[in-house]
């Protein structure tokens, strides 16, 4: 079994104990607690979702070569309404940096600089340069469109939406 198992069954065995990590910027309110994580996407802030993937999505936390595959995976697997629009928003905020779409579809290799119509593993060519290029962009495209986390299995990734699930259960023991 691989660590990255091993660490995600530790997270579960955690949880399942009643284990939980305190969020101690975020104070438990009964109107916050989420159902599952497409409830927490819908209910909870951006600034709540920027800040919780801010502090474990990040390149010096998860290594490039995990990241990309993870990416790959993920958003081949959410809705092709919600891959648009998550590359709208990269290309959007990565313009605001200097960098146009056309020069991004060149320097990725990308099929089209129109994010209505590429391809899941355009997005993730783009998500992944994001990523590593603008970590903080990524973070914040995230924050706003969450749809891809749910996907992620990443042992961070999973640590963070255990973390949530903590949250979300906490009221749940009374």
């Amino acid at each position: 079994m691989s660590s990255s198992e091993e660490y995600k069954r530790q997270i579960m065995n955690d949880l399942a104990g009643g284990k939980v990590e305190s969020m101690n910027d975020a104070p438990v309110d009964p109107s916050s607690e989420y159902e599952n994580f497409d409830d927490f996407a819908q209910r909870s802030t951006v600034d709540e979702r920027r800040k919780m993937f801010g502090r474990s999505l990040h390149p010096d936390r998860i290594p490039p070569s995990e990241m990309d595959s993870e990416l790959k995976s993920a958003i081949a697997q959410i809705k092709p309404n919600e891959r648009d629009d998550v590359a709208h928003e990269f290309f959007k905020r990565l313009k605001e940096r200097g960098l146009s779409d056309r020069q991004l579809e060149q320097q990725l290799g990308l099929s089209t600089h129109h994010a209505s119509r590429m391809s899941a593993d355009d997005v993730s060519k783009l998500a992944s340069f994001t990523y590593h290029s603008h970590p903080d962009i990524f973070q914040d495209v995230l924050a706003e469109k969450p749809a891809i986390m749910k996907f992620v299995s990443n042992p961070l990734v999973a640590a963070v939406v255990g973390i949530m699930a903590a949250k979300w259960l906490s009221g749940r023991r009374s």
